[in-house]
């Protein structure tokens, strides 16, 4: 299967450790239908710029709790991994107990259907995808591993998503909460440059 926005998101079951540390082995997808949801996948476990993205993530996981959207990180790692990691401090290198789940993509089936499977390392690149409440991609973004991303950027595109949800109108380059947007349409567009032309 290849990922397309504005295409369902390839749906899957797998094995994952949960925010109790306990192991799910049907953990699926579409048990999130009704909700936003943040699936990002990164390369291996007791790596290098992989912990700092799966604790920023839980650093800011109130932000995406307060706008109803679910994160779960994925990699080709087995669960047991994941779970050593999440048991190790972070001051050695571990991840600590990251409030999130963390999917076990051991057989590479789901980072195939997203796109992000490095078939000669057997690893994912860093992608990251934004999946609406009916189950539908609306934004990704494929980093690949020595570049790490940017969790504010994802905030902004959920707030961007779910304001165009609420209103129906479109958000300009680089739109944040609390900004104008536009109809899309062309007088939407001439209202909108006509207070903001002289910025651009």
């Amino acid at each position: 299967m290849s990922v397309q926005v504005s295409k369902p998101a390839p749906t899957f079951t797998a094995t994952a450790v949960m925010p109790d540390n306990s192991f799910k082995d049907d953990f699926k997808l579409e048990d999130y239908r009704g909700k936003h949801v943040v699936l990002f996948f990164y390369p291996l476990d007791f790596t290098f710029v992989c912990p700092t993205e799966i604790l920023e993530f839980n650093r800011k996981l109130a932000e995406f709790e307060k706008r109803g959207v679910q994160v779960i990180g994925c990699s080709t790692d087995s669960h047991f991994s994941h779970l050593a990691w999440k048991n190790q401090d972070i001051k050695i290198g571990g991840i600590g107990n990251v409030q999130y789940p963390l999917v076990s993509d051991f057989s590479k089936t789901i980072s195939r259907d997203y796109g992000v499977l490095l078939e000669e390392d057997g690893v994912a690149l860093r992608g990251s995808f934004l999946i609406d409440k009916e189950g539908v991609l609306q934004h990704a973004v494929v980093n690949n591993l020595p570049l790490g991303r940017n969790i504010d950027e994802m905030i902004r595109m959920v707030d961007a998503l779910q304001f165009t949800e609420k209103h129906g109108e479109v958000c300009p380059a680089g739109w944040t909460e609390g900004e104008d947007a536009m109809k899309a349409d062309q007088d939407g567009l001439k209202e909108y440059f006509g207070k903001h032309g002289e910025e651009y």
